[in-house]
């Protein structure tokens, strides 16, 4: 069994372990302190006293750091000399100082970080491939640069990161540190949109895309989460989502609010003096089938918000995630249906 198969196989099965052993075993809690002694070990740096989180929440389905290796110099190449990669695949956008970057999904499931410097700031883009969460930060804090791992630990199934600099494990869906010296500190998140690799193309078309230096080093242009985004989210554990919207349905979020593309798709926009959200055909899912290119069509969403000073619309930080991956960082958190 590869590993991203066994981390989604075993994932649901050890949060069910680890509930029933607290509540019924009395050795469950030196077990886990055992556990916790573990990671130390192999994160001899990281301050595991100081933390924001309860470290319960913290699962390792049996990765180990860097199982999942992170990209730490990335190739581009020019938009028009990309070659494999379907139009319809998506691709993360980050727009630094008018430079346009691309950083197709295809890669960033099997690497899920990438440190980068775009413009002279140093970014790391990341993506979760459990939740099909994307985020860029700028990836400084407390006036230094940092540089990112992963730990191969995930909470509620969203990946965790740590940087080599305070040794601080860090939340990949909200940029927030929780444990190590760090802890409580959040960076900041940049504007970042998935989008198709041809509506890449035709906006920027000067712009870069990220490229393997080795095409054969993985699988790349496969999908190892075959089928997951139509699950029906047994074992995920309740998130208390609306009656009318599953674990796995995809969600625009907003800060604290939350639109399912599902009724985007039918009512065509969601639209206020402030807020715009919409979804245009053309991307293909990279939880659907085995190749990437051929995954049923979800839609490229369009966020944008209403700038304070200006009065002009820009792009709106956003994240479009799976709904239960949002009511897990957001339980007060709404979900429209209309």
């Amino acid at each position: 069994m590869d590993r991203a198969t066994r981390r989604w196989s075993w994932g649901p099965f050890a949060v069910v372990w680890l509930a029933v052993a607290l509540a019924v075993f009395p050795g469950a809690v030196s077990a886990f302190s055992e556990n916790v002694q573990h990671w130390a070990r192999e994160f001899p740096k990281t301050d595991f006293i100081r933390r924001a989180i309860d470290l319960s929440e913290i699962k390792s389905h049996g990765a180990r750091r860097n199982s999942i290796p992170p990209i730490v110099a990335p190739r581009f190449v020019p938009a028009a000399q990309a070659e494999g990669i379907g139009p319809k695949e998506p691709v993360v956008t980050l727009v630094v100082d008018f430079i346009a970057r691309a950083y197709p999904i295809r890669m960033l499931i099997w690497h899920e970080i990438v440190n980068d410097t775009v413009s002279g700031k140093p970014v790391v883009v990341t993506y979760s491939p459990l939740g099909n969460s994307a985020a860029a930060y700028l990836r400084r804090a407390e006036g230094k640069d940092l540089l990112f791992g992963n730990t191969g630990r995930t909470r509620h199934f969203n990946s965790i990161l740590y940087d080599t600099i305070t040794h601080s494990w860090w939340q990949q869906f909200t940029g927030r540190a929780i444990l190590g010296s760090a802890a409580g500190l959040t960076l900041e998140r940049l504007v970042t949109k998935v989008q198709s690799f041809q509506r890449f193309r035709e906006a920027y078309p000067d712009g870069e895309v990220m490229v393997p230096k080795d095409p054969k080093a993985m699988a790349y242009g496969t999908s190892p989460f075959v089928g997951m985004d139509r699950a029906g989210g047994k074992g995920l554990g309740d998130y208390l989502l609306p009656r009318d919207v599953k674990p796995f349905e995809r969600v625009v979020v907003v800060g604290e609010d939350a639109w399912t593309l599902k009724r985007l798709r039918e009512e065509g926009a969601y639209e206020t003096d402030d807020v715009y959200i919409g979804v245009v055909p053309g991307q293909n899912s990279a939880h659907d089938t085995k190749w990437i290119s051929f995954g049923r069509d979800v839609g490229n969403v369009v966020a944008r918000r209403r700038d304070a000073d200006s009065g002009e619309w820009v792009d709106a930080v956003h994240d479009v995630t799976f709904a239960f991956l949002f009511k897990a960082f957001h339980p007060s958190g709404v979900i429209y249906t209309w």
